[in-house]
């Protein structure tokens, strides 16, 4: 069962738990997914955007296809506001900065992504320190823009990688620390602003 932080005739707002896909995979042991166990209730439900497995926290979902595309118009249009937080390894220096790096898709290995400064895509990711503690720093990060593993290949590229996050060269843990925990956006039928935050859960 999916938590919803916000539900109504035009859209939801849930909650991801890590290790569960935002949309179905390929093969047929991969589609158990958020939206499918949100259509069980909400048969119009569709994806607005998505979270990698790895990531928990707060997920937009639309309800039927005139509000998935308006709200996804928010998302190009970059009137979406998303805030993370994350532990990365190592103790980082400075206070608040931002990673300005184009990524593309590694196709070799695929899912993961590369820096690549001649074809990659434009990626910006703002960060500020929380706390740091224990050879870990925790921070709050935003993507301005939103690519595949942008947060997570920002960080690595720091010489941080989020904890847990093996793919972009850290050691194992029981999780990748990484959750949605802060989402704003305007309702596409009311135009009333909204905001939501997810609890950190660690």
């Amino acid at each position: 069962m999916i938590h919803l932080h916000y539900a109504d005739d035009a859209l939801l707002v849930a909650e991801k738990p890590a290790g569960l896909l935002s949309v179905p995979g390929r093969t047929s042991e991969n589609q158990d997914c958020v939206v499918a166990r949100l259509q069980v209730l909400y048969p119009d439900a569709l994806t607005v955007h998505r979270l990698d497995q790895v990531t928990s926290g707060l997920l937009l979902h639309a309800r039927g296809k005139a509000m998935q595309a308006a709200l996804s118009a928010q998302f190009e249009q970059r009137q979406v506001h998303k805030r993370y937080v994350a532990v990365v390894e190592g103790v980082l220096g400075g206070e608040a900065g931002e990673v300005d790096l184009p990524l593309i898709v590694d196709w070799p290995n695929r899912p993961k992504q590369q820096v690549d400064h001649e074809r990659g895509k434009p990626a910006l990711t703002r960060w500020r320190v929380l706390a740091r503690e224990g050879g870990r720093t925790h921070v709050e990060l935003e993507p301005v823009t939103g690519r595949s593993h942008q947060l997570r290949l920002h960080m690595a590229s720091l010489g941080h990688p989020i904890v847990g996050d093996v793919l972009y060269g850290a050691t194992p843990a029981g999780r990748v620390y990484l959750h949605a925990c802060r989402l704003e956006f305007v309702h596409p039928v009311t135009g009333q602003a909204l905001a939501f935050e997810s609890f950190v859960p660690w």
